[in-house]
Parts: structure tokens; sequence; C-alpha cells
């Protein structure tokens, strides 16, 4: 473990209130769940926990609903490390490590639609449900030419909103919606995928040194086994792992 000492620049960059606050999106389920008894539980979770742990740090887990609630977070300064998506829109606000894991974003139909391929539902006249400011909201925003996004509030609520008012596909991650499909007889997912989701983390702009040192980390955890180890614990088995940088 680094000693707090050799630190000291880090820890005041990153965590100046001498807490390491993370933000956890409960909204993707590869990366973390709201557990009853213990709270916010994933791989994002124990992450944030070596991290805070390596720096010496207490830390103070700040949960959101989606992804699309976090930044709003960051302009309240409300966190100091935060586990997203790689999306442009993001970038200006944020420093994003190397990725450490891919997602699949693709869509669940109805079993009897004709759509076998994503880029078939680009077309006028379809509807697709999205939770409101996820990755995939966003890769759709700028991907799609003629098909119409309805956004819900969260992910889940996309596709019930789906189900419940006929429309033609919920977009969301492959593992959400193949629970989906399994749940709901009369439902399948699409085998290819729209968007490859390359989950980072994320540290505000501005904090250069602490954003090098998270990014390190990152790198550390691909290489140690820690990630592939966290996500098969927590049930994420079919998650993909990152390559780790050459070291």
């Amino acid at each position: 473990m680094l000693m707090i000492s050799s630190n000291a620049a880090i820890i005041a960059e990153l965590a100046p209130g001498g807490v390491l606050r993370a933000a956890i999106n409960l909204g993707n389920v590869v990366l973390a769940h709201d557990d009853p008894q213990e709270g916010p539980s994933g791989v994002t979770v124990d992450l944030a926990r070596a991290l805070a742990a390596q720096l010496g740090l207490p830390l103070e887990l700040i949960a959101y609903p989606t992804a699309g609630a976090v930044i709003p977070g960051l302009l309240r300064d409300r966190w100091d490390i935060a586990f997203l998506a790689a999306e442009p829109e993001r970038a200006a606000l944020v420093r994003f490590t190397a990725p450490y894991v891919y997602i699949d974003a693709t869509y669940l139909v109805r079993q009897d639609a004709p759509f076998q391929a994503a880029d078939a539902l680009d077309v006028p006249g379809v509807r697709i449900a999205v939770g409101k400011g996820a990755a995939y909201d966003l890769a759709l925003t700028r991907r799609l030419q003629a098909a119409t996004l309805v956004r819900a509030a969260t992910s889940a609520a996309a596709i019930d909103q789906f189900m419940a008012d006929g429309l033609e596909a919920a977009a969301g991650i492959r593992q959400a919606l193949d629970d989906a499909a399994n749940a709901h007889p009369g439902y399948r997912v699409l085998a290819d995928r729209f968007s490859r989701v390359e989950q980072g983390m994320a540290v505000p702009q501005g904090r250069e040194t602490a954003a090098t040192y998270v990014a390190d980390f990152l790198e550390a955890q691909k290489r140690s086994g820690f990630i592939r180890g966290a996500l098969d614990r927590h049930g994420q088995g079919s998650a993909t792992v990152a390559d780790a940088a050459p070291s």
C-alpha cells in the first residue's frame, strides 16, 4: 500500500475534503446494484474501496439512480470520482481513464418483430424507448437518422414503457435486456449491437495529477485480475474486461 505522505499532492487534488467521494451509478446492473442489507454493491463499489484503501482515505459512496444524474452531481460538487461510459458529451467536464469493461448496447423487441439487426430499426415510424441520459441514449442521439427516441426516467422504466405502450423497441445494455426477455415471454434481444459501451473511471477536469494516478490504479486492477474477479463475484461473468495497457 502506498503511504499517505508520498501521495499528499494526489490526495489534496483528488479528495480535497479528506474523504474520497465516489459516484455510483445504480442504473447499470453490470456495474452496481442496491443491496437491501449492504447498500450499493458491485465492481464499481469494489474499485472505489480499493482506491480509497490504497490512498488511506475514508470512502463515501454517492449513489445515483441513473448515469444521467451523475454529471449534474459533479456540477454541484458532490463527488470526486465516478464510473461512467466514456461519451464525448461528458468529456468536456471529466477526464476518463482507458476503459476497464466493455458492455454491448442493443435492442429488446417483440418475438414477432421483423427486426433482426440493430441498423434495421433506424427507419421512420420506429419508436425506441431509452433511459434519459444513459450512454446508449447519447449514442443513439448521435446515430439515429429516422427512428424516434422515447425517453424514460430510467433504463428500467424504458423497458416498462416499451412493453406497456407498444413501442417498437427498448434500448439498453444486453444484460438488462436479457433479464427482461427471460422474465417476459414473447420478447427477444437482438444478437448484434448498435454500440459497444466503454466504461471508465472519471475524474473532474482540472485534476490532472489525480487523473493520472487513477488511470494507473485502474490499469493495475486490470492486470491483477481484480476487475475480472469482482465482476464474477457479483454475477456479471458475461461482462468483458478491457485489456490492460502494456506495463
